[in-house]
């Protein structure tokens, strides 16, 4: 699941692949960058702000560039020695390759893909509340945001990026299990704040460097998660079952015994337990 931790991984592994390389060639698979050249260009870092990437590039005789894509529900970016085989995703699903003297990036079903001087990549991420795995995390204004729509329920607000960015649909259920809060209780109904933040913040650091994520502390698969994936299954602490219900746009899984307050029952309306 591409959520800020990923993000963070993947801008890592570019930045082993590539940061200080010249590259030797550039494909773009988009109508909006076909014509794009970067042959020559040196990758001068890689970076994450929130579920967005940031490949930072220079030329000698032109202003820094940006190139940003976002990896949404199902993008990816695999670094490949030359002459490897590319085999993470089928070849239809390309959507950039850089390459250089030691390594070749290449993009799959990249989203949002663009190419923008560097003095302008607020104009695509300025919108990010602070970022959880960022150097500038902000934990006070990530809380004032939040609280600044406290009718809203904390499982959509948690997911507004504008509020902290990196947090997905894993680290949202995950969360508010823990917290022992219900994903439709009102933001400003919300017991701990500012400790449903910290807890967010800790879980994504802690798979920070990883690709299997896990809020448990087991690695082995099936044990990663405590609600999140595991409908009907029985809760870790109390054994109820897991329940999944749609929350604004995204599904959402909770534990009514060991999350109560306002729920989303079958009939659609609203009730206190």
């Amino acid at each position: 699941m591409p959520e800020g931790d990923t993000v963070w991984n993947t801008a890592r592994v570019l930045q082993r692949a590539l940061a200080g390389a010249r590259l030797t060639g550039s494909d773009f698979r988009v109508p909006q960058l076909a014509a794009t050249d970067l042959t020559g260009w040196t990758v001068r870092e890689s970076a994450s702000r929130g579920k967005h990437l940031l490949l930072r590039l220079a030329a000698t005789d032109a202003a820094p560039w940006t190139l940003h894509s976002h990896l949404r529900m199902d993008g990816a970016w695999r670094a490949y020695a030359p002459g490897e085989r590319w085999t993470a995703r089928p070849a239809h699903l390309i959507r950039v390759v850089l390459r250089s003297p030691a390594a070749v990036a290449v993009g799959y079903h990249l989203h949002e893909l663009a190419l923008v001087p560097t003095a302008d990549e607020e104009s695509l991420v300025g919108h990010l509340g602070p970022d959880l795995l960022g150097p500038d995390w902000d934990a006070d204004e990530a809380v004032h945001r939040l609280a600044a729509d406290p009718d809203r329920t904390i499982g959509e607000a948690l997911l507004d990026q504008r509020n902290l960015a990196g947090v997905g649909n894993l680290y949202k259920c995950e969360v508010l299990f823990l917290r022992g809060v219900s994903p439709w209780t009102p933001v400003g109904a919300v017991p701990d704040l500012p400790g449903t933040v910290a807890l967010a913040q800790r879980l994504l650091a802690a798979n920070r460097g990883r690709w299997t994520q896990s809020t448990t502390g087991v690695l082995r698969r099936g044990g990663t998660s405590y609600v999140y994936g595991r409908r009907a299954q029985p809760c870790r602490r109390c054994g109820t079952a897991i329940r999944k219900e749609e929350l604004g746009e995204r599904v959402t899984y909770w534990c009514p015994a060991c999350q109560p307050g306002v729920e989303l029952p079958p009939n659609g309306q609203d009730r206190l337990r």
